[in-house]
């Protein structure tokens, strides 16, 4: 009993410490712009390389492959082009794998690195990264905007500031196409654009992505991430102890203490309090309040105090990447030997080798049989029994393709109706009725296994296969 207030004292002042760090936190609640410092160095140049990813987004539908748009998401035609791969409907579950795998990517990058995907490839962080960098090429730094906030309009730089509006619409339209081309041929919906002959589907996907792309990466900025984007919210489940993440060195910073020329002080620490790496964090975070929500583990934190380390001659590191273990002096376990890293692992494996299957036995064709229950077979007037199956032919492939037809499991069976010519129209299912005959005397059974082979026949490596049965009567 004793050992109780000991431990109703030791939750009260860890809350109290908590309490005391919230209250530290920086979250821009929308009540101002914030105008973050461009700054040189290793992780904006990152940003930059990271950002180019994108890229694939905009020249991606312009790739060609065998006279063809090389990825397309036919949403009409149900049917997903990528290369020699069609993907359809049947297919679905190698999509839901794929999510899976990006889902739970996501998920264990977080665990080991914290949001590198929000600071580095979220399309969300790399739009605005690319209009507050036009907005500072046409509107000057950070100061300079400040101040222009606090003018009245008719004293602004009017004529640069409707250009940088015009060039964020732009943008954000350009973002907008470019979406709706992944859903078609380029070449053809750009004719149709010029001419206003696309669906209502199209300038309905453009105007969205331009009217949001616009007021996201232009306005609101920092306040998606906050406010709208859930990922953000569930991202402090993810990360732990081990998880490395731009951190504050407080032992070797603290206390803090203004630089004096020509002067050292040994009992301050090695911040300075130039506060540049609050002034380049574009969620308005100041790092050395501790990790908080509005960071996104950009990095460029490190760029600036890196920067003002190598002024003052002092080592760097001040600000870098370590983990909450590291920072108080314990041992940073390898990746293996931490057990959420590994289970998030082990689901990718599973998702991946789920996805490699699937695309290496896609095939060209796929047949399923139906055999005919009313009747289930015929007595024919030459004492022979014979079943009918309809062969439904799906080709997956896009061009049309002539289809040879066999039939196996019996020797003296006899395939009827596969004589004609059969076309499979490029992905699309075809139907053909077919009649399978064996003679009475030579059925041992009542049901005889079967097996129906589909071929391409300008190139027989393309087949199907299907096993189905042979129905007779009760033989006594």
């Amino acid at each position: 009993m004793s050992e109780a207030p000991n431990s109703s004292e030791n939750s009260s002042k860890h809350f109290d410490e908590l309490y005391d760090e919230i209250d530290h936190w920086e979250v821009n609640t929308g009540e101002e712009t914030i105008h973050a410092k461009r700054m040189p160095g290793r992780f904006r140049n990152l940003k930059w390389l990271a950002a180019s990813v994108w890229l694939v987004f905009f020249i991606g539908p312009y790739f060609r492959w065998e006279g063809r748009q090389a990825i397309t998401f036919d949403i009409m035609g149900r049917q997903f082009h990528i290369f020699d791969i069609t993907i359809l409907p049947q297919d679905v579950w190698m999509l839901s794998l794929i999510l899976l795998f990006f889902a739970i990517l996501l998920a264990a990058v977080t665990s080991i690195a914290g949001r590198v995907y929000c600071g580095y490839f979220c399309f969300q962080t790399v739009w605005t990264d690319l209009f507050t960098w036009i907005e500072e090429k046409l509107e000057g730094k950070p100061a300079a905007r400040r101040r222009a906030e606090k003018l009245p309009l008719s004293q602004q730089r009017l004529p640069r500031k409707i250009l940088k509006h015009i060039i964020w619409i732009m943008i954000g339209a350009f973002t907008g196409i470019s979406f709706t081309l992944w859903f078609g041929d380029a070449f053809e919906m750009w004719k149709a654009y010029f001419n206003n002959d696309v669906t209502m589907w199209a300038w309905g996907s453009v105007i969205v992505f331009t009217s949001f792309t616009y007021l996201f990466a232009g306005f609101m900025r920092e306040q998606v991430c906050l406010w709208l984007c859930p990922y953000a919210r569930i991202q402090g489940v993810m990360v732990d102890v081990d998880s490395i993440m731009p951190t504050y060195d407080f032992h070797r910073g603290e206390p803090r203490g203004r630089l004096k020329k020509g002067k050292h002080d040994a009992d301050k620490g090695d911040c300075i309090e130039c506060n540049q790496c609050y002034a380049v964090c574009p969620t308005g975070v100041d790092i050395r309040n501790g990790q908080q929500e509005g960071c996104i583990t950009c990095g460029l934190c490190i760029d600036a105090c890196d920067s003002v380390m190598d002024k003052i001659n002092k080592p760097r590191g001040l600000v870098k990447y370590m983990s909450l273990d590291e920072l108080n002096g314990k041992e940073q376990p390898p990746i293996y030997k931490r057990p959420r890293p590994l289970i998030y692992m082990s689901i990718m494996t599973l998702a991946a080798i789920g996805i490699l299957y699937g695309l290496t036995h896609l095939g060209a064709l796929e047949l399923s049989v139906l055999h005919e229950r009313s009747p289930l077979f015929v007595l024919q007037s030459d004492g022979s029994i014979q079943n009918k199956y309809e062969l439904k032919i799906l080709n997956k492939t896009h061009k049309d393709m002539k289809i040879g037809v066999r039939a196996e499991g019996h020797q003296s069976l006899t395939l009827v109706g596969a004589d004609r010519e059969i076309i499979a129209q490029p992905a699309d299912t075809a139907s053909f009725t077919v009649f399978v005959r064996i003679p009475k005397k030579e059925l041992a059974g009542e049901r005889e296994s079967l097996s129906f082979k589909i071929y391409n026949l300008e190139d027989d490596k393309i087949s199907a296969e299907y096993k189905s049965m042979f129905f007779g009567p009760r033989i006594r």
